[in-house]
């Protein structure tokens, strides 16, 4: 007899991108491969002074008011979380009862579903078509939340803000826009969370601002949204130093744009190689870019650069599983990766 709820003890949980042990090169994760702001790491050696014994601000406020400034929001319409997962977590507990409806478009994020069987929650997926443009089917999936992540991951694609715009308008619930990778991309949704009372506009400082290490988060949204929010979330819910990175961070735009600049050509580099290797590449909008290889050599190429110890994704579910993700290295780390790659596939057509 198990003592665990019968839907925990049937889910699958959430498995994060593989690891390994020792030297890798380890592009499987989107992490940053840049070091984060001068600014940050000045900051948090002054913070190391002992002084760690009180709780930290509950809200984060000086967190809240810097992501305000940059976004254009008051801060009583940003939440802070130790992380964007953390932010999902509290999204689906504030809003999704139990034998109520999650829908989220697919392939894309795992962790929506994972939410959703932990809370007792039905999830629909709605496939995306070839194109990865927004399924027409959304809206009259009737969700009590519909998640898009844009960029989506895995595939790296984007859906136009004018569309998420009308999705928006025609949903009874709330619309979750996870913009993860946003920093990355030619557009971003904020405006959404500041015309509409039904948006939530995630940001992550893991990616773009090189803080995965951190854990840091926001949500934007209707202060109605916000307020409810801030009941469900743990009491202190974000760390004394990570509301001190963060805040650091966002202060710092003109580092920002520097490393999303190199990360852009990076990635154009790597899309243009692979395109002359003829593998379809999906077009990016993020620190990745998503490959086709054929069902018949994916786990094939996978494993020949795993032996070189370069770790990239492989998704075993519907629609990518012919597909490897990789994360935009620096040049020198994605040169390699290329190089490795033309190796392996030269030699395989030469068998």
């Amino acid at each position: 007899m198990s003592l665990f709820r019968p839907n925990i003890k049937a889910m699958t949980g959430y498995s994060p991108g593989e690891q390994l042990t020792g030297e890798v090169l380890k592009l499987n994760a989107n992490e940053n491969p840049y070091p984060p702001s001068p600014r940050v790491l000045a900051a948090l050696r002054d913070a190391i002074d002992g002084n760690f014994h009180r709780y930290p601000d509950p809200v984060a406020t000086c967190l809240r008011e810097e992501a305000g400034k940059l976004y254009g929001v008051s801060p009583n319409m940003v939440l802070c979380g130790n992380g964007s997962d953390d932010l999902l977590t509290i999204i689906v507990r504030s809003f999704v009862g139990e034998g109520e409806k999650i829908v989220s478009p697919q392939p894309s994020y795992i962790l929506y579903r994972t939410l959703a069987d932990i809370q007792g929650a039905e999830f629909e997926a709605v496939e995306f078509p070839p194109d990865y443009s927004l399924p027409p089917g959304l809206a009259d999936a009737d969700g009590k939340v519909t998640f898009v992540a844009n960029p989506n991951s895995p595939s790296g694609t984007m859906i136009p803000v004018h569309d998420l715009e009308e999705l928006a308008e025609s949903l009874n619930g709330i619309l979750v826009v996870d913009e993860a990778y946003v920093d990355f991309a030619d557009e971003n949704a904020m405006r959404l969370a500041r015309k509409f009372d039904n948006v939530v506009v995630l940001r992550t400082l893991s990616k773009s601002y090189s803080l995965a290490g951190m854990r840091v988060g926001l949500a934007v949204a209707h202060e109605s949204l916000i307020e409810g929010m801030l009941k469900v979330k743990d009491s202190y819910n974000i760390n004394v130093l990570s509301i001190i990175a963060g805040t650091a961070a966002l202060s710092d735009q003109e580092y920002l744009q520097e490393i999303v600049g190199k990360i852009r050509k990076t990635r154009q580099y790597i899309a243009d190689e692979l395109r002359d290797m003829d593998i379809e590449v999906f077009p990016s909008q993020s620190n990745f870019v998503m490959a086709r290889f054929g069902e018949d050599r994916v786990r094939k190429v996978y494993e020949a650069l795993k032996a070189q110890r370069i770790l990239i994704r492989y998704y075993d579910v519907p629609g990518v599983r012919d597909c490897l993700r990789i994360t935009v290295g620096t040049q020198e780390q994605t040169e390699r990766v290329v190089g490795e790659l033309r190796t392996f596939l030269n030699s395989a057509n030469a068998s």
